[in-house]
């Protein structure tokens, strides 16, 4: 009888274990935005030239390493890798507005393993995500900087229900404002340092009076451009774009989630940082372009931390008869 009694106090114990665990796991979380982090590195407050109509293939990989709470602790080791491809298309035209040249972006993609919060059950298969659609691109060229200015629309196509693992996407409208500068620190233009900040705000979930907080995305780079020439020395083949990449992001304002919905928030908002590489090459004569970034996360609170990849296919049309 009396090991009975001590097998059972040992099950409930290991049970209570187990609760405390994903409690902590759960609860010290905030929700996700929309923005990729990532997506923008190197000369990142600069529009490409104007009557270029860029088709790109993006391949985001964000490998979860590690789960930090409210202090930056780690709490919990995720086994998480959330993959995102698609295919986009940027035009920039000669059309001003306010002395820039206007331009747009579009962006259909399909994810899988979706990151809703920091929640340890984000697994999910690929499936078509939210839309990204951008009908505002600003962008300025001076002699030693460029400028950018964009509004931004993440649509919610992604399949969202509420506590569904299966998720595709965020189940929200989401507005964001960007603005950035690239600036050169030589008359070539061939050395420079960018940075671009763009603000999320977000709309309630679907069927719900869940709301994610604001949030506020920089990212950038220093780095080198060189002219990769051709056999004869005449002329460049070839643009390498290589250097330092970094991204912030902040939780600026609170996640509304209203009482009985069974998520339970850690109420220190959430942040990370990342210092990573990045080099791209683009083919001049087929005007066709890869790029690799890598950044790996640091300082971490209330969310995941790990490492992110982003690798880019594209092809540039030139409507440029100069």
């Amino acid at each position: 009888m009396i090991e009975k009694i001590n097998n059972s106090k040992k099950v409930l114990r290991s049970i209570l274990t187990v609760m405390s665990l994903l409690l902590s796991l759960y609860g010290n979380a905030q929700l996700k935005g929309g923005h990729i982090l990532g997506a923008m590195g190197l000369q990142s407050g600069t529009q490409a030239p104007e009557k270029t109509l860029s088709v790109y293939i993006p391949g985001y990989i964000y490998t979860a390493s590690s789960l930090r709470n409210g202090n930056g602790d780690k709490i919990g080791n995720p086994d998480i890798t959330m993959f995102i491809t698609g295919v986009g298309a940027n035009y920039v035209s000669d059309f001003k507005i306010l002395g820039a040249n206007y331009g747009a972006t579009i962006l259909l993609a399909g994810a899988s393993n979706t990151i809703q919060g920091s929640y340890v059950d984000s697994q999910s298969d690929f499936a078509f995500t939210d839309m990204y659609v951008q009908p505002v691109q600003l962008g300025w060229h001076n002699k030693r900087a460029d400028f950018v200015f964009s509004y931004q629309m993440y649509l919610p196509t992604g399949k969202y229900d509420l506590g569904d693992s299966n998720n595709s996407g965020l189940g929200m409208f989401m507005n964001e404002f960007s603005a950035g500068t690239t600036l050169y620190f030589n008359e070539k233009k061939t050395f420079h340092f960018s940075a671009l900040a763009a603000y999320e705000i977000n709309g309630k979930k679907k069927d719900t009076d869940i709301k994610t907080g604001d949030i506020l995305s920089v990212e950038g780079g220093l780095g080198k451009t060189f002219y990769c020439m051709n056999a004869e020395k005449t002329a460049p083949k070839g643009i390498l774009n290589a250097g330092l990449i970094y991204y912030l992001q902040y939780k600026l304002t609170e996640d509304k989630i209203p009482v009985g919905t069974g998520i339970i928030i850690e109420p220190e908002k959430d942040r990370v940082g990342g210092l990573g590489a990045e080099i791209n090459y683009l083919h001049l004569s087929s005007m066709t372009s890869v790029g690799f970034r890598w950044v790996g996360e640091v300082d971490a609170v209330n969310r995941f931390q790990g490492n992110t990849f982003f690798i880019t296919l594209a092809h540039v049309f030139n409507f440029n008869k100069k």
